[in-house]
């Protein structure tokens, strides 16, 4: 608790550096001197709810903008997912805006139907080669190459060459649901 005590003086001088304010307008404002935020920011002076109270509110902040954030654990412990012969690793949180997955295509497979949904999709070939069959396009795919596509457009992967295909592929929302969950 005190060391989270200690970095209040220095979010409290950043939060006013940011909106501009000096030492005299900030003090001013949240009605106590100069001297004394001085003293708060170097870390002089203890904080206390008395006078953070009307800083916070002339800084238009939130008293929990002055504390440290609790550190997350950043890694992603999601269950790997399969489907249709696919391996999906998911390598984004749950709830990420965009959504990023390890997918493994099996050798041999067939090209799946061509399906059409909203969203776009990113991907980009670790190992292998990867067939893509984009509209009237079928391309090959190897390692090292990328591809971007509106995912409206009629589209199905599979792995072709004799061997799996090693893909990290990345949607938005709309493709996620799609590609990683199964219909009902």
């Amino acid at each position: 608790m005190v060391d989270e005590l200690t970095q209040v003086g220095a979010r409290l001088r950043a939060a006013r550096q940011a909106r501009g304010l000096t030492l005299e307008e900030l003090a001013s404002g949240a009605g106590m001197s100069a001297s004394t935020l001085s003293r708060l920011e170097s870390g002089k002076r203890q904080a206390s709810l008395e006078l953070l109270l009307p800083l916070t509110r002339r800084l238009r902040i939130r008293f929990d903008d002055l504390l440290p954030q609790a550190p997350t654990d950043p890694r992603v412990r999601r269950p790997i997912i399969r489907r249709d012969g696919l391996i999906i690793a998911p390598l984004a949180p749950e709830h990420s805006p965009i959504s990023t997955y390890k997918i493994t295509y099996p050798a041999g497979g067939a090209l799946p139907e061509l399906r059409v949904h909203d969203g776009y999709e990113w991907l980009y070939v670790l190992h292998g080669k990867l067939r893509v069959r984009l509209g009237e396009q079928d391309l090959t795919l190897s390692r090292g190459e990328a591809a971007e596509f509106d995912t409206r457009t009629p589209h199905a992967m599979s792995a072709t060459g004799g061997r799996p295909a090693q893909v990290i592929s990345i949607f938005n929302e709309a493709g996620a649901r799609m590609h990683t969950h199964t219909s009902d």
